[in-house]
């Protein structure tokens, strides 16, 4: 089957589902079956991560993909659209003109799965816990404008800005402001294993080896009130070593969905619907794959060199030959679909490589080549294909004479904890996005704590990403965050490589895959249910 085209909405918070094989229809019967997804995500603890489904320390797809169906936050992103909704909360509002005050009013009768009733103390708790924390892999920085929060009785939160954020409520829909039960965590330490307190629309048993997960079994939560109305009673996650031995699995019948990763060659081969049992559904995506430079490291200091090796880079290429068409070319640190997106890096580099232009960069900058480099990856996180993309980017770097590249590869734990302690000069990063705005994509990027630790500081930057935070009508900062895009790529602190199409697939017994997916691309197990196929 042809896979249909699609249009990208002018915000990514409004998902276009579409099926590319045989549809499937909703039934309101079902049985009280668990529902099995199934994943090529790990889920471990380590020495160096003993908590990963602690909200201070998880920001990871695989870890938010947890959290947001665990725990409650005060606002959540609807099924369509990019305007935050109460979940926890009421009511929310900001109490001011200036957006610096922020007033939440909580449900009444909020609980744990434990028990515990669910209070503003505990939303209070939550979100100091975080700040004190300041996991250097978690993501504090979300909530880093927050100077104090009130809580002038049970259900009422008043969060006090150190400046104005008109962003603020996106942030407190993400797993960052996560709620969590302030008699079972401790304010200044993580909590360690696979257990978790939180009060969303499932409650979550880990099964493990050792300290590897083998599944994840979801049991609704009986005592949720939120905005949620979940189509299921149960959902098992059970994790797979390969992108093929789950393919294996939805075929015999073993699992009924099946997502992150797909390979590019299944993605095509289910799209041509040889499995009649199976359905393919495609969305717009909103991941971005780029390369990072540590702009102190004396191998890519010189601005030269990052810009020589923009002016080589084939993202067409890489779409084309290694992702075989389920990923687009990118030319900005914004994707499309998302206010602000440019072709900044097209307008000053093109799309086709330029030795010539890159090799009178170097010379002019006094360079000696070959450049030297090694580019780092992850070799367990971003998927199978990961390391052959690798390759080309070597391969096309090594091809214009003007770079002698080599690549190495890391597994994830490892791969964090180097690139945070500088170990890296060039290394592959992906983004998924925490809301769908275009600040995700440029306030993380940038300053002495950005989360890249890569070094890079604008002051141009550092200058227009506040004003833009002022603006509660979003559509009034294309221009600060176009100019911010054409700053990137005149530095280069960042190379976007490709922008990601979302992929799930469902045996047709299975309805509700299409809306499963929302536009951070984490996985909303609520929407699956049992029906039947046309």
């Amino acid at each position: 089957m042809i896979r249909k085209s699609l249009v990208l909405p002018a915000l990514l918070g409004v998902l276009v589902p579409v099926v590319t094989s045989c549809g499937v229809v909703g039934d309101s019967g079902g049985d009280d079956d668990a529902i099995v997804v199934g994943t090529t995500d790990r889920l471990e603890l380590t020495k160096e991560n003993p908590a990963p489904l602690d909200p201070a320390t998880a920001y990871d797809i695989n870890s938010w993909n947890i959290l947001q169906n665990t725990f409650q936050t005060l606002m959540r992103m609807p099924r369509t659209g990019s305007e935050p909704e109460p979940d926890a909360a009421e009511r929310c509002v900001f109490a001011d003109r200036l957006s610096e005050q922020y007033r939440c009013t909580l449900r009444d009768g909020l609980t744990f799965t434990n028990g515990h009733d669910l209070t503003a103390a505990d939303v209070k708790f939550s979100i100091e816990r975080m700040l004190k924390i300041k996991n250097p892999n978690g993501p504090f920085p979300l909530l880093a404008n927050v100077d104090t929060v009130e809580t002038p009785d049970a259900l009422t939160v008043v969060f006090h800005l150190k400046t104005p954020d008109a962003t603020f409520p996106l942030k407190l829909a993400t797993p960052a402001a996560a709620i969590v039960d302030s008699q079972v965590y401790e304010k200044d330490k993580l909590y360690e294993g696979f257990e978790i307190a939180g009060s969303g629309p499932y409650s979550l048993k880990v099964e493990h080896d050792d300290d590897v997960a083998t599944k994840a079994v979801y049991t609704g939560n009986g005592d949720y009130k939120g905005e949620v109305e979940p189509q299921n009673d149960a959902v098992e996650v059970r994790y797979f070593g390969t992108s093929t031995s789950m393919e294996d699995a939805i075929a015999a019948g073993d699992i009924d969905v099946m997502g992150r990763s797909l390979k590019p060659e299944q993605i095509n081969r289910l799209d041509e619907g040889t499995d009649g049992d199976v359905s393919l559904f495609e969305t717009p995506g909103a991941e971005i794959a780029y390369l990072v430079f540590d702009v102190e490291n004396p191998t890519v200091k010189d601005r030269a060199v990052r810009q020589a090796a923009a002016e080589v880079i084939d993202r067409t290429k890489l779409a084309r030959d290694v992702y075989q068409r389920t990923v687009d070319p990118l030319y900005a640190m914004i994707p499309r679909g998302i206010i602000g997106h440019n072709t900044a890096f097209h307008d000053a580099y093109g799309d086709r490589p330029d030795t010539g232009g890159a090799r009178e960069l170097l010379r002019e900058a006094g360079v000696e080549m070959p450049v030297k480099l090694t580019l780092n990856y992850t070799t367990d996180h971003y998927g199978e294909t990961t390391k052959a993309e690798f390759e080309e980017l070597r391969d096309q770097l090594n091809r214009s004479g003007l770079f002698d590249a080599d690549i190495k590869g890391d597994t994830w734990e490892t791969y964090k904890k180097n690139y945070a302690e500088n170990r890296y000069a060039v290394y592959g990063l992906h983004w998924y996005p925490d809301f769908p705005d275009p600040d995700t994509f440029t306030g993380p990027f940038v300053g002495e704590e950005n989360f890249t630790f890569n070094n890079y500081d604008s002051s141009v930057i550092g200058d227009l990403i506040p004003r833009t935070r002022q603006e509660a009508q979003r559509e009034r900062t294309t221009d600060s965050f176009e100019r911010i895009q054409d700053v990137l790529a005149s530095d280069v602190p960042y190379l976007p490589l490709w922008q990601g199409k979302q992929y799930i697939a469902a045996r047709d017994t299975v309805t509700g895959a299409e809306w499963a997916l929302n536009s951070s691309s984490t996985l909303q197990l609520w929407e699956l249910r049992h029906g039947l196929s046309e």
